[in-house]
């Protein structure tokens, strides 16, 4: 074999190896999105063979933990791994979509990595929320709807509505700051059903308890708690057990939250 061959070689190699990082890192930030917007482990894995793939790669192999995942890319001999740390994880359905079906996109092929790359930084960037004043009054609404489902009488419904709201703008003022996540729930817990329950006596309620768990309703962390049921029947028991545990422990901050607010308001069963 000629000098120039082995030169030639080597830099196909190169070349190959560039294209595979390229693919890797494309992949990976698909991953890290659908991770921090609240998608099930399975889902993922999904979402990045199909980027994976559509981009030209031949395997992929993810494995995710709660706090980071691994990635690697391989094509024929050639491979690529990428080690990358999570941000907070959310609930963010739109960016969810979004970015889902962009991987329906890659998939079918014609893009390139740095155009997927592209693609979903102006995702990410370009998906709107809803502004936080109409959340919080979303949220009231929603937490004295379900004071009335669990039997709470109307007096306690418009204190319910406004503890609601002012426990969720709190909770985003904090989170927005880098509060520590259980610390939020239990001081929004009692906030709120301090708040509930002041309300509600004032407003000659017979169902203060109701009121006082209705106004916290907010912090049940509902899709991380299906998304750890779906993880360990999915065949991820990690990255399910770990989602679990953060649900429990967040359902325990705000428990001492009511009980504490229940202790100062000196309401009993």
């Amino acid at each position: 074999m000629t000098i120039t061959e082995l030169k030639n070689g080597a830099d196909n190699v190169l070349i190959e190896s560039q294209e595979l990082d390229r693919i890797a890192a494309a992949t990976s930030s698909a991953a890290r999105m659908l991770m921090e917007v609240g998608v099930r482990a399975k889902v993922v894995h999904e979402d990045c063979a199909r980027i994976a793939h559509g981009l030209g790669a031949e395997r992929v192999d993810l494995c995710l933990d709660y706090a980071s995942f691994h990635i690697t890319v391989t094509r024929g001999r050639s491979n690529v791994t990428k080690t990358l740390e999570l941000g907070p994880l959310g609930v963010n359905y739109r960016l969810s979509h979004a970015i889902r079906g962009l991987a329906q996109r890659i998939c079918r092929g014609g893009m390139t990595p740095a155009e997927a790359l592209s693609e979903m930084m102006r995702l990410k960037q370009g998906t709107g929320h809803h502004p936080p004043s109409v959340v919080a009054l979303g949220v009231g609404i929603a937490c004295a709807a379900f004071g009335r489902l669990l039997g709470m009488d109307w007096a306690a419904f418009l204190p319910v509505f406004a503890s609601g709201a002012i426990g969720q703008s709190i909770r985003y003022f904090l989170l927005s700051r880098g509060t520590n996540v259980f610390v939020v729930a239990a001081c929004v817990a009692f906030l709120a059903s301090s708040v509930g329950g002041l309300g509600a006596q004032w407003a000659g309620s017979k169902t203060l308890n109701i009121a006082m768990i209705a106004s916290v309703l907010l912090l049940v962390p509902g899709v991380p708690a299906l998304d750890a049921q779906y993880d360990i029947l999915d065949g991820y028991p990690t990255l399910g057990t770990a989602r679990a545990v953060v649900v429990s422990m967040i359902l325990i901050f705000t428990a001492t939250g009511v009980l504490i607010a229940r202790a100062a308001l000196g309401v009993r069963q």
